[in-house]
């Protein structure tokens, strides 16, 4: 954390900085300003970094950041800790806050930080409908006026009060704080303040800061004052300690929530109605201990069921009216050789393992599974599976935000390991292990699912009962071997189980495919011209005639399985779109089928998780998990499969 690095030069355009509690609707929001977009779901944790974007804003020239979850800019985490030096860096020139309704004191908690910065606000007041079918109506008229800063009521979801809300960041006013901590508390701040150079920006929100004795903000505050009030500071915190009775830090909170109670108070109105009990008892059910599992059963087997058949249907519309004419066509242009095998060859043609292999193959199974895991986080119930595998995550050494990390690696692994940047290191090598090793990222489970679906749902209980019980007892081990150190603590909002929006989803869905088309093609073109030029120079057939032992006489299966590895290490959905290949085909059996979604899932990650993990953990511990990873796979798979001989024949 670098509070110094602030002052940037002015491009001339208003920054404009989304400010707010997780799962508030700030994503939503800057997607609505500024015509972008920027994933969104009904649970903390979706947006892992600041995104930007430019816009107009009734002529005003505006570049909108979009900020991840904070609670609050005094000390609570790395993340909290990261979005401060963010404002302190940017000095945005309006912060919009967005406050979920259903949250109202919990962001007026943050608002109050917010307000002491003296930087001009307006406040988007979101989720007006939740509450008011909650039987909660908010005056804004009069929460505007107790902020001395606009508040207009949105609903991002449809998009209503987005045109206000533009209005309102044009025309933005600078808040009138007149909030008061004790005599001494606001002589010590005002006597701190006197000491920083002039110019420094939101001085009285440092000056409360280093009252608070936050160690960061000391650090930068010992980098901008003159050398000889550095003492000066330190000195005048101590008296300040000295002199009060009780402890400043509570008594400054204790007033803010005093305050915050008292906005609360004036605001709110309630009625009684009858709460939707349905949604609540359904979100109680998913994080139950023993309804919560079957729940999931249920949420797997229907989204294999329709991975495997609908899925199915799209890849034989794409490849009788796509990929076969093409086919064809270049069959009937190109005469046999060197150019036509490149193009269109069976095994290796750029088309064929390369671009049609992503559209035909990989493309419809991402939608059918993207579209339901859309659905699944517009509704809120990821964060079910969290509690839900919360004991278990304890057992292993994962507490609190380590295995929040884990569980959003089922999104994105690469994203999921960039997120332990703040854990303990104990908690953080073991979530990072287990999500390379472990976790399925989306696309690759939705492929999974796709290779699986060729045979029955047993096949796939199989496979991922495998995959958590070797994430259970690799946990256990790295728990037991790695010294103690302290535990994260994680501060994660439950949502409300809600209605998903099928628009929402949908574009969600759009968005997501086209991210893949754009960052995998590219990669799937060119590990299939790397498979042919390894092939046509005799490098395939030698590295397959070294690994028969392992892979045809150890693991039981075709030597294929060779090329399917080495473009697991590319891209795991190009493996897995070869699998899917090799099962239609006949090479693969069940068993075989099952093997190699276990192999190809616990094998080494794809080229860009692994230079994350190397960046969180060290390029040795990050190598030498990339061995223990790939020799525990072959281990696994290996012994599987004779127990499956064994028992089998």
């Amino acid at each position: 954390m670098d509070l110094a690095k602030h002052g940037g030069v002015h491009t001339g355009r208003k920054k404009v900085a989304i400010v707010g509690l997780p799962n508030t609707g700030k994503s939503l929001l800057f997607n609505h300003l500024t015509g972008d977009y920027s994933l969104v779901s009904n649970y903390g944790g979706t947006t892992m970094e600041p995104k930007r974007a430019k816009c107009q804003m009734h002529g005003c020239r505006c570049e909108v950041i979009d900020t991840p979850g904070l609670h609050g800019l005094s000390t609570c985490s790395v993340e909290g800790l990261s979005i401060r030096d963010l404002i302190f860096a940017e000095q945005p020139d309006v912060i919009v806050q967005c406050i979920d309704a259903n949250q109202l004191k919990q962001s007026l908690a943050l608002m109050m930080d917010l307000l002491e910065l003296g930087v001009p606000m307006a406040v988007a007041l979101n989720a007006i409908d939740e509450t008011a079918r909650r039987g909660i109506w908010i005056d804004s008229t009069e929460l505007s006026r107790a902020l001395g800063v606009p508040v207009v009521e949105t609903i991002a979801t449809q998009g209503r009060g987005i045109a206000d809300l533009k209005k309102a960041i044009a025309a933005p006013r600078t808040p009138s704080l007149a909030l008061r901590y004790a005599d001494l508390i606001e002589e010590a701040i005002s006597d701190l303040q006197g000491l920083f150079p002039e110019s420094t920006p939101y001085s009285r929100k440092l000056a409360v800061l280093l009252a608070m004795r936050d160690p960061f903000v000391e650090q930068y505050a010992a980098s901008i004052v003159h050398e000889q009030d550095i003492a000066r500071l330190k000195t005048r915190v101590d008296d300040l300690y000295l002199q009060f009775k009780g402890n400043v830090a509570t008594a400054i909170a204790t007033t803010r929530s005093r305050w915050v109670d008292e906005i609360a108070a004036s605001v709110v109105r309630r009625q009684k109605v009858r709460s939707g009990e349905f949604a609540k008892t359904f979100g109680h059910l998913c994080r139950h201990p023993v309804f919560g599992i079957p729940i999931l059963l249920l949420v797997l087997a229907g989204t294999y069921f329709l991975v495997a058949h609908a899925a199915d249907v799209l890849e034989d519309v794409l490849n009788q009216y796509l990929a076969h004419p093409i086919v064809k066509w270049v069959y009937g242009t190109i005469p046999a050789g060197f150019w036509r095998d490149l193009i269109a060859g069976p095994d290796y043609g750029l088309l064929t393992l390369g671009l049609f292999n992503a559209l035909c193959t990989v493309l419809p199974i991402l939608f059918i599974f993207f579209l339901i895991l859309g659905a699944l986080e517009d509704m809120g119930y990821i964060p079910s599976l969290y509690v839900l595998a919360k004991r278990v995550f304890d057992k292993i050494g994962l507490n609190g935000n380590a295995a929040m990390s884990v569980v959003l690696g089922f999104g994105c692994k690469t994203m999921a390991t960039l997120t332990t940047v703040g854990l303990p290191r104990k908690e953080k090598i073991i979530a990072v292990y287990l999500i390379a090793a472990y976790v399925p990222c989306s696309a690759q489970m939705a492929l999974s699912m796709g290779v699986l679906g060729r045979y029955t749902f047993i096949a796939l209980l199989a496979t991922y009962g495998t995959i958590c019980l070797m994430a259970v007892l690799a946990g256990l081990i790295l728990n037991r071997i790695l010294p103690d150190a302290a535990t994260s603590v994680l501060i994660q909002e439950i949502p409300a189980i809600r209605w998903p929006n099928p628009r929402a989803v949908v574009i969600k869905t759009c968005y997501r495919l086209y991210w893949f088309l754009k960052e995998a093609v590219p990669i799937f073109v060119g590990a299939a011209l790397a498979l042919f030029l390894c092939q046509r120079t005799g490098l395939l057939d030698a590295l397959k005639a070294a690994l028969q032992p392992l892979i045809v006489d150890w693991l039981g299966m075709p030597l294929d399985m060779v090329d399917a590895l080495i473009l697991c290490v590319a891209r795991h959905e190009a493996a897995a779109g070869l699998l899917i290949k090799m099962s239609d085909a006949g090479k693969l059996d069940v068993t075989q089928c099952i093997s190699a979604v276990l192999l190809t899932t616990m094998f080494v990650p794809c080229l860009a998780n692994v230079v994350a993990i190397c960046k969180r953990v060290g390029w040795k511990i990050g190598l030498l998990m990339m061995v223990a990873m790939s020799s525990s796979a072959f281990a696994v798979v290996g012994l599987s499969h004779w127990i499956l001989v064994f028992f089998l024949g």
